[in-house]
């Protein structure tokens, strides 16, 4: 153990990519669970940066509560309308004054929450589509002054734990990649309007073998009749096919929309682009982690990243820290498999000492485990010394939290 506690040892488990079975999913932007961490995380941004512009220091909040209730739909080809609005309560804890200065939070959650949703889900009409609600009650005045002292390390708000791993296997890279491409490439950059933002991408691979299954909401206004919409399946199918030999050599299979029923006309269509608008509630924490995945076959932590003040809030900085030195480690070391980082606090205990900082290495046949073990422990100690540079990152918005 080092001075920070800090644990190398090497990882005797099979390697990700040896074993069987791996299973690995990505909730898109548009999924409600999704909707509500991208809000969360964006109006905690916004607060730090008002917080900065008019205190100086980034103030305690926390905005990780928030709730999205589904609206009811009646989509058609051709263009169906929302009869029923979609509710999102943002709802936390905020500084609202400091010293004689006040901090409109509301006001700016709000502002933030349209200006997200606008960029995010173009379909949706604000004024129609969507019940925007804001209730933020006030953060401690304990808090804001610990948030408030130059140069203090914070102490952990709680005793939880983040955990990190690196780097991505072939298959968690197809299914980031392929909702990220979906979205910025084929519907940005090539126009196909007709995909909604609300894709889910499971994956799974049986040993040599990997099966997609992508849950894809079309937006009916651009779909005029159902031989269109399985044209644009066809070619969102294609599209994947394409786009996965980037990643791998091995086999794989595609499956988009498969509770679809054509012959009843019972289709994934949907008026905004979100199943959000008919029957689908959404929750911070419930979707991806802060890799942007779901990964049974990996270590994970159940906390939620989003909307957590970047300060001491351990659920959101030991997962982005614990990450952050995972893909450092895989990056500078070669010969490794798997890196798996945990990263434990206690409450009240300052965050850049915590109770243990676990590291665990896979190395490669014919690799020494003992001739990285100084170089991992520079990388976590490195890291675990600089805590103020996850919270840097946070609020210039350089790191995903889903």
């Amino acid at each position: 153990m080092s001075q920070r506690n800090i644990c190398i040892e090497q990882y005797m488990e099979t390697p990700i990519e040896k074993q069987q079975i791996e299973l690995v999913e990505r909730k898109g932007i548009g999924h409600p669970d999704s909707i509500a961490d991208g809000l969360a995380e964006a109006v905690s941004r916004a607060f730090c940066k008002e917080y900065i512009d008019k205190c100086g220091v980034i103030l305690h909040h926390n905005t990780d509560e928030t709730q999205i209730a589904a609206g009811h739909s009646i989509p058609k080809f051709g263009g169906g309308q929302v009869i029923h609005p979609i509710y999102i309560l943002l709802v936390g804890r905020a500084t609202k004054s400091f010293g004689d200065i006040d901090i409109a939070t509301d006001t700016l959650a709000l502002k933030t929450a349209r200006s997200y949703l606008k960029n995010t889900i173009p379909n949706i009409d604000l004024d129609s589509d969507i019940i925007l609600d804001c209730k933020f009650g006030r953060g401690s005045s304990d808090l804001s002054d610990v948030f408030g002292r130059e140069g203090y390390v914070p102490m952990a708000n709680d005793t939880s734990f983040g955990v990190g791993h690196a780097p991505f296997s072939e298959l968690e890279n197809i299914v980031y990649n392929t909702e990220r491409s979906l979205i910025e490439d084929l519907k940005k950059k090539k126009g196909l309007n007709a995909i909604g933002e609300d894709i889910k991408v499971m994956g799974l691979r049986n040993g040599e073998d990997i099966s997609l299954t992508i849950c894809c909401g079309m937006v009916d206004k651009y779909v005029d009749d159902m031989g269109a919409y399985i044209n644009y399946k066809e070619q969102l199918e294609d599209y994947v096919k394409d786009l996965v030999t980037k990643y791998t050599t091995r086999n794989v299979n595609v499956h988009v929309n498969t509770a679809d029923n054509i012959e009843k006309e019972s289709v994934f269509l949907t008026v905004t682009g979100t199943s959000a608008e008919m029957g689908d509630d959404g929750s911070v924490g419930r979707g991806n982690r802060c890799n942007g995945l779901i990964t049974p076959n990996r270590p994970m932590s159940m906390e939620a990243t989003s909307g957590k003040n970047p300060i001491n809030h351990i659920g959101k900085i030991y997962n982005l820290m614990s990450t952050q030195i995972a893909r450092k480690i895989a990056t500078d070391l070669d010969g490794i498999d798997d890196v798996y980082v945990k990263l434990l606090s206690q409450i009240g205990q300052p965050i850049d000492k915590p109770l243990v900082a676990s590291v665990q290495i896979s190395v490669k046949d014919g690799v020494k485990f003992d001739s990285m073990r100084k170089e991992a422990e520079g990388i976590t100690d490195e890291w675990l010394a600089n805590t103020k540079k996850i919270t840097d990152m946070v609020a210039k918005g350089e790191l995903e939290t889903f």
